[in-house]
């Protein structure tokens, strides 16, 4: 019997050393250098290893990836990936995995401690009595009990917040512009259509979402000034979801009661606005931080990456599909378009997503359409979760999970196009589509958007807008742009007939901040504005 051919491994984090077992049981060859991901040192050793373990201290840049010429997967023991070049590491042919779910139920809890901490000034009052002091009267807490919690969010650890919450006798109201009506009756909370009134009800506060463009300082001054006088905000999800600067006045002039921090929008903190409060409880980013979690973590991911490299097993991918040697080539294409169509609806959607109808028609039926699926599902929902959330291996599960129906219909050969893709998703306001296929150089195109017939190949950065068709309006658009220094690089234009309905699709080469695309939302006739990034 052939012999398995060896790997060697770099673990180039501090992990689990059940993590290490789980290599060397799996005939893993590795070596252990919890400190070099934090330095230059790793580009200068990367070169002879085939896989990379990490948590998020190690940044594994562009000049790692190129310098990894043996590398063929990487590891991340937890959710995020912001500290992978996740597009340096796909054009590498380089497969990065994560381990989504693992740590859900520890930053659930860390969560709920938290919520305690600040409603009984825990903190304080410890340093308190042990500095010889006996000031009970000073630390008058908040019974939790018959209270509204607020949850911006409920994915994975939102909803078991929300189980935690309503055993304690907790009531919980949520917004989440992606919580369909099933998920509502099962979780047994309720749902808020908007968060300013979501902030304006509840007690205690705590924010459940990924930091994407559309979620950086969500809790803004505005916000925090409609907020309860005795209310508080946890943030246990990610760091620049609140604006530090704002909350720390409000703290200082007691306009909310407290805050609860695990997260910054600068780590490691060592200095910040809301250090140094007397109403704020702060720790170091410790949502992950129990022996459980990091156990559970290390050893999957060391199991995923043994899979990888002795069996070619993909599990929990992040940007790449399972898909066979001979299959690849002939899909490659394709997965494009999926990303490109499914990045497109994810980014435009804003309510609660029901249902993903996938046509596949032409020569495109006759794949594997499988990866296909798993790529469109993901590409919707990433932009809503952010990047990591949900991945090619785990989307139909995850979708099925929040009641998200997905069908698929193959069709022969039909219309202009000899091969395509159309999507159309139901959500509980609209119906959205987008269709697109691949021309003769390879790369993906939009063929129709909303029933609407349009041909323009996806550029980085893009501007999608919907308007009632009338007389000057593509001067008036291009002139707005041209005053916000936008330069157009592409522009491509539809509509429904005369007067009625019609799109403009604009590669752009500047990002619009939110002000601008505001204006752009302002001009006569314009019924949508939404600016668009893709992964090109």
């Amino acid at each position: 019997m052939a012999m398995k051919k060896k790997y060697r491994v770099l673990v180039s984090d501090t992990i689990s050393q059940k993590a290490l077992e789980t290599l060397q049981k799996n005939s893993i060859e590795f070596d252990y250098m919890p400190d070099c991901g934090k330095s230059e040192a790793l580009i200068e050793v990367i070169e002879p290893y085939a896989g990379l373990i990490i948590r998020s201290a190690s940044r594994v840049s562009k000049e790692v990836i190129d310098r990894g010429k043996n590398l063929q997967v990487i590891g991340r023991a937890g959710i995020g990936v912001d500290n992978i070049d996740l597009k340096a590491a796909s054009s590498n042919g380089i497969v990065v995995m994560n381990t989504p779910h693992g740590n859900a139920i520890t930053t659930a809890e860390h969560t709920l401690a938290m919520i305690f901490a600040a409603c009984r000034q825990i903190p304080a009052a410890d340093y308190s009595t042990q500095k010889g002091k006996w000031e009970k009267s000073k630390f008058l807490g908040q019974e939790l009990s018959g209270k509204t919690l607020g949850l911006i969010g409920v994915g994975n650890i939102g909803s078991i917040v929300a189980d935690r919450a309503l055993a304690l006798k907790l009531k919980v109201k949520a917004y989440d512009p992606f919580l369909t009506d099933e998920r509502v009756q099962r979780l047994g909370i309720e749902r808020v259509k908007t968060l300013e009134k979501l902030v304006t009800e509840s007690d205690i506060i705590s924010l459940h979402i990924p930091k994407t463009d559309k979620t950086t300082n969500i809790i803004n001054t505005a916000l925090i000034k409609k907020m309860k006088s005795t209310a508080i905000l946890v943030n246990c999800a990610r760091g620049g979801l609140v604006d530090e600067i704002a909350l720390a006045n409000a703290l200082k002039k007691r306009s909310i009661a407290a805050a609860a921090f695990d997260v910054f929008s600068s780590e490691p903190a060592v200095n910040n606005p809301l250090f140094g409060l007397e109403n704020i409880v702060c720790t170091p980013h410790l949502g992950a931080s129990t022996s459980e979690a990091q156990v559970k973590v290390a050893v999957q991911v060391a199991e995923q990456i043994a899979d990888y490299l002795q069996e070619g097993a993909i599990s929990n991918s992040i940007n790449s599909p399972s898909i066979t040697a001979a299959e690849a080539p002939l899909l490659k294409p394709w997965v494009k378009v999926s990303d490109v169509l499914g990045s497109f609806i994810g980014q435009i959607i804003e309510t609660g997503l029901k249902e993903i109808n996938i046509e596949y028609v032409g020569s495109v039926s006759e794949l594997n359409t499988r990866p296909l699926t798993c790529s469109i599902v993901a590409a919707i929902l990433n932009p809503i979760l952010g990047m990591g959330s949900v991945n090619l291996v785990s989307s139909l599960i995850f979708a099925r999970e929040r009641g998200i129906v997905i069908s698929e219909i193959k069709k022969d050969s039909q219309g202009v196009f000899g091969s395509y893709i159309r999507i159309l998703v139901k959500t509980e306001s609209a119906i959205r589509s987008a269709a697109g296929t691949v021309y003769s150089d390879g790369q993906p195109r939009f063929i129709q958007i909303n029933g609407i017939d349009m041909d323009t190949r996806p550029q980085k950065s893009m501007l999608y807008t919907s308007n009632i068709d009338t007389p000057g309006f593509i001067g008036l658009l291009g002139t707005t742009l041209g005053k916000m220094n936008v330069n157009i690089a592409t522009f491509s234009l539809g509509r429904q007939e005369k007067a009625g309905l019609a799109l403009a699709l604009l590669g752009i080469d500047e990002k619009i901040d939110p002000n601008n695309l505001d204006a752009i939302k302002g001009l006569k006739g314009v019924k949508e504005a939404k600016t668009l990034r893709f992964e090109i």
